[in-house]
């Protein structure tokens, strides 16, 4: 008995594996034929890094610094915090892109094909983490091009910089999943995940914690992207990280693992 099993692990790894990256073509595909879900994402944080850094720069980092105005010291707060922005913007697409499948068919077609289950969720997971990695590096020369300069970041933090940025990609993109799994149309999916977006403008993105009125402080330290932010900021710029470093990783760890579980339960479940 234990004989003729053998090979059957192998076999569903192999199977698991060519099918994955069966999805994650086609799904990488469909962004470039598609392109304007994810340029219309991107618009976002590259607009709102050129208007703070051109029409609020100046006002931003004099209030920040509390002496002259300084426009380049403000690109280079603001810039991490733009960072993982963009990456909250661009997982909206990948809720759209599952709601999409859900509701069109293509998944149920899936199931009564010879084609690994969590295939199709691995494809989008994968794909997204790409687009995020893709967005992040054009915001970042997008950045680099108007000033943005890390001079004092080692190889080592660059490369800490970099796992951060991925991780937590990874992170929204299952929660982003999930959104999609339990929305019943397109336009709800892009609905439901827009506080991926909205976090953000209540993090330490533009301005200091501590500038915020203390009631709301609290909301704005220990939510999500304020963490990962600062922890950013001290990896690129050399700024303090703290409590930050273990407690982007937990949140960043705690979404994925929410996520992950939460999409299986939705994506296994028997179709109406």
């Amino acid at each position: 008995m234990s004989t003729s099993l053998a090979p059957a692990r192998p076999a569903r790894i192999s199977l698991a594996v060519r099918d994955s990256s069966t999805m994650l073509r086609r799904n990488l595909l469909h962004v470039r034929r598609y392109p304007s879900l994810t340029l219309n994402l991107l618009l976002t944080p590259v607009m709102l890094l050129l208007l703070f850094v051109y029409i609020f720069g100046d006002t931003m980092s004099a209030g920040i610094g509390g002496g002259g105005a300084d426009r380049s010291e403000y690109i280079a707060y603001l810039v991490p915090g733009l960072l993982l922005m963009t990456i909250g913007s661009t997982t909206i697409g990948s809720a759209v892109s599952v709601a999409m499948d859900m509701n069109e068919g293509i998944i149920a077609r899936f199931r009564t094909m010879a084609v690994h289950r969590g295939s199709v969720l691995i494809g989008h997971v994968v794909g997204s983490v790409l687009q995020c990695v893709m967005s992040v590096v054009l915001v970042g020369a997008v950045a680099v091009a108007i000033g943005f300069r890390s001079t004092d970041a080692t190889v080592v933090e660059w490369i800490a910089a970099l796992g951060l940025l991925v991780l937590f990609s990874l992170a929204l993109t299952w929660i982003a999943v999930g959104m999609g799994l339990s929305s019943p149309n397109a336009e709800a999916a892009s609905n439901n995940a827009m506080p991926l977006i909205f976090l953000p403008l209540i993090s330490s993105t533009f301005v200091p914690v501590d500038a915020m009125p203390g009631w709301f402080q609290p909301v704005a330290e220990y939510q999500p992207f304020t963490p990962a932010i600062e922890t950013l900021r001290g990896l690129l710029l050399g700024s303090e990280i703290g409590h930050n470093g273990w407690l982007a990783m937990a949140w960043c760890v705690g979404l994925a693992v929410l996520g992950y579980v939460w999409s299986q339960s939705l994506f296994n479940r028997d179709p109406k």
